[in-house]
């Protein structure tokens, strides 16, 4: 029996958290906008600064695109 009450209570709180998301971000009922640049130019240019780049010394690295997080590529035991 309650088990019916604690799950109705879980989905009734993400169908509110995810109205109030919506109404906040995409309906701005705070008011301001986004700009067109933030989407596309932006993120073309932050992507063309991370390719370009410099690297002056170390071993290869790697530049992960989602999370650009830099790791260490190790060819064989020796680079070690």
């Amino acid at each position: 029996m309650t088990t019916k009450y604690i799950v109705g209570s879980v989905l009734a709180s993400f169908a509110f958290a995810y109205v109030c998301d919506t109404l906040v971000s995409d309906h701005k009922i705070f008011g301001g906008t986004t700009t067109r640049t933030v989407t596309k130019e932006w993120s073309e240019e932050t992507n063309n600064k991370f390719r370009a780049w410099p690297r002056t010394a170390g071993p290869p690295v790697v530049i992960n695109p989602i999370t650009r997080q830099n790791f260490y590529v190790k060819k064989n035991a020796q680079d070690v």
